[in-house]
């Protein structure tokens, strides 16, 4: 299972410019995200980018756990601080999941011969990182709040 993982988020992490603009893109336009449509673009690619490459640390980590804790809450302070509203940044992050996807997609020649079980494996790990990730948003942006 760990081949195709490490093959997803390794493309992902080596295209973060390409994913990231793709995203920028996207999330500058989406009427779900208005906040982030006056953002300059540089900046929201560069959101992306720091996502994108630190995606794998969280995946390899011996201690994934408190490693998407640690990226998500940190994650949660810098768009407060923003002035994103917490539905936004979350949202952003399913964007930014979306985009992962689809450009895996885009790439299917590159993956292609991997097993199914493995793709599964890749896309439940995926899904509980962004699971855990957006939980410890809401939280911060909680503790924020008060």
């Amino acid at each position: 299972m760990r081949a195709f993982e490490d093959k997803l988020i390794d493309m992902t992490r080596y295209h973060s410019a390409e994913v990231s603009k793709e995203w920028a893109k996207a999330v500058r336009s989406n009427p779900r995200t208005p906040s982030y449509h006056s953002m300059p673009e540089n900046l929201c690619v560069q959101h992306a980018v720091d996502f994108y490459r630190n995606l794998r640390r969280m995946y390899i980590s011996e201690k994934p756990y408190a490693e998407v804790r640690e990226y998500f809450r940190k994650y949660a302070e810098d768009r407060y601080g923003e002035g994103i509203p917490v539905h936004e940044a979350v949202y952003a992050l399913i964007m930014l999941k979306r985009q992962i996807w689809l450009f895996a997609d885009f790439q299917r020649p590159f993956l292609a011969g991997l097993d199914k079980q493995q793709a599964i494996g890749a896309i439940n790990q995926t899904i509980r990182v962004f699971d855990h990730g957006i939980y410890y948003v809401v939280q911060k942006y909680a503790e924020m709040s008060k």
